[in-house]
């Protein structure tokens, strides 16, 4: 049974890094990105490009965004020459990104007008796994549209996860991220005020480690508060935006988070200082040269 040919808009550091693993596995692929050099290695190997959203959908039996934004994806998705102008009926849309869920829900009942169906998809897992095949994915949709991507996103990822009802993906992500940035900001904060107390971070480190804070988060916190090597890969500016979407979720389900205000508040400032680029842990500098 042939393959279905895979439209790919995102050859990001991760993004290319899955459409190198497709290639390697035999897929067509259909590519756009607004880098030159991220298009032409996927050339290179064999794919080919369309010079609009919509006629990379018109080749394509699955669409692939592994994007930045909810706003980008919109963009690409609504332009006059965009994937809903072009997309055919029976193809599905996947997207890899982090999106708001209302957007995601809007997006997939206008696909479902054109008898075509969406697939939320975020991604769990670092660039080096993208390149293995070995993401986890948090997918969501209804069963049969899932079923029908299910085995290329097995040649994706090791660990494939059906959450439920489109948007389902896209929910589960933000809370897991709010969840991870939150706990990153309060570590990265613990460290910073022992600093500015004359408490030895080594030593801090080494108490609150043999208790039930241990855990991941806060080696990495501790790896760049105490020994200044920086190894989370996850920039503060995504985790900006990440928790911005999570407090406009929550909004949209007609509830609050004082955490995440909080949370985002110190993120959205770390941005603003131009520590946007740093990985999160890094927002101790921020802690440490704040000030009442």
């Amino acid at each position: 049974m042939s393959k279905p040919v895979i439209g790919f808009i995102g050859l990001g550091l991760m993004g290319g890094n899955m459409a190198e693993n497709l290639q390697n596995k035999g897929y067509e692929l259909i590519v756009m990105d607004l880098s030159k050099d991220a298009v032409a290695a996927c050339v290179a190997r064999g794919a080919k490009t369309a010079s609009t959203a919509k006629e990379l959908a018109e080749g394509s039996d699955i669409v692939m965004f592994c994007l930045t934004t909810s706003a980008v994806v919109e963009k690409i998705v609504y332009a006059e020459d965009g994937i809903l102008a072009g997309i055919k009926e029976g193809a599905v849309l996947v997207d890899f990104g982090t999106s708001i869920p209302s957007s995601t829900k809007k997006i997939g009942a206008d696909l479902a007008a054109k008898g075509a169906g969406m697939i939320d998809a975020p991604l769990g897992r670092t660039p080096a796994h993208a390149k293995d095949g070995l993401l986890n994915i948090m997918a969501a949709g209804d069963i049969a549209t899932f079923n029908k991507v299910k085995p290329v996103l097995e040649d994706q990822g090791e660990n494939v996860f059906h959450l439920g009802e489109l948007g389902a993906g896209h929910t589960t992500k933000l809370i897991n991220n709010f969840m991870g940035m939150t706990t990153v900001c309060a570590m990265s904060q613990a460290f910073a005020v022992a600093e500015l107390a004359g408490v030895d971070r080594q030593q801090l480190f080494d108490i609150m480690s043999t208790g039930p804070s241990n855990s991941p988060f806060m080696q990495f916190c501790k790896n760049y508060a105490v020994d200044n090597v920086s190894d989370l890969g996850f920039s503060i500016a995504n985790a900006n935006k990440d928790l911005g979407y999570f407090l406009q979720m929550v909004e949209d389900l007609g509830t609050e988070s004082k955490i995440a205000e909080g949370s985002s508040a110190n993120l959205q400032a770390a941005f603003d200082a131009g520590m946007g680029q740093g990985n999160v842990p890094e927002i101790f500098d921020y802690f440490k040269k704040l000030e009442k």
